[in-house]
């Protein structure tokens, strides 16, 4: 299929798909507790785990404060750390979260789910914790996979099947018909107590073909109709300034920058 095809094929008629109402948009935070201190400095140089052992952590405690990122996902990985690198944070967690008994993300929101693993993994670990949950709502799937987004296909699927069932499921549906949206809810924790939670949503359409290498999951098949492209033919610094996740990400950094400033010693 030549690009000009493909490129027609995902575009918008002139009357059709609703558009990005989130465009740095989304909800405020759902809660927001004023930061305040805590007593204990964050900043340290190792952070504890439930049997006694501390782990790893080259870094100044004068300057750096560790931030557990509750996620496997390098993709979410990448983006927390590119939004926090000119801050005081260190992401630390994700290489040594497959030591810990995951989280049981049965909630029925995003939000829920997301608090869920903050908890979780705040009562094994000292540090802050930041966990999300997101997800895919396709209206003609009546907004599935919604809060199933990532675990859509079974355990054992990828990225990849993920994106080939949602277009199996949608061959037949007309563009105008194809609106969707992402969704994403952030929860941040210390030690057995939620602190905040943060959203961010974006509107756009399902895509009849994947376009683009960047990204992950659904990225390929999410068209943004104001710039044109998928979400996976962005880059990095162009899907962070619109996505949902880098919406909640940007309100969860100014809670946390001043988090860090309240708690510094």
């Amino acid at each position: 299929m030549s690009d000009q095809h493909s490129r027609k094929s995902r575009a918008p008629s002139p009357s059709g798909g609703k558009g990005a109402k989130g465009e740095k948009g989304g909800k405020d935070p759902v809660r927001r507790d004023p930061p305040r201190r805590r007593g204990q400095p964050l900043a340290q140089e190792t952070y504890r785990f439930e049997d006694g052992e501390e782990r790893g952590a080259a870094f100044d405690p004068k300057r750096d404060v560790p931030l557990f990122l509750a996620t496997g996902n390098p993709g979410k990985v990448r983006e927390l750390q590119a939004l926090l690198s000119e801050t005081r944070y260190r992401v630390i967690g994700p290489e040594v979260i497959h030591k810990f008994a995951p989280a049981k993300e049965d909630g029925d929101t995003y939000e829920a789910n997301a608090i869920k693993k903050a908890y979780h993994y705040s009562c094994v670990i000292r540090s802050l914790v930041l966990a999300d949950d997101s997800g895919l709502s396709v209206d003609a799937l009546g907004g599935e996979p919604g809060i199933r987004s990532a675990r859509a296909g079974g355990v054992a699927a990828t990225d990849a099947d993920r994106v080939r069932l949602i277009l199996s499921r949608m061959e037949n549906v007309p563009w105008e018909k194809r609106t969707a949206r992402f969704h994403c809810s952030i929860a941040v924790a210390l030690q057995g107590k939620p602190l905040a939670t943060f959203s961010g949503s974006v509107e756009g359409m399902i895509s009849f073909e994947p376009a683009g290498s960047a990204g992950f999951g659904y990225d390929p098949i999410f068209y943004y109709p104001q710039m044109d492209m998928t979400f996976a033919e962005m880059t990095a610094e162009e899907k962070d300034h619109i996505s949902h996740r880098g919406q909640a990400l940007e309100r969860a950094r100014a809670w946390l920058e001043e988090y860090a400033i309240l708690n510094q010693e």
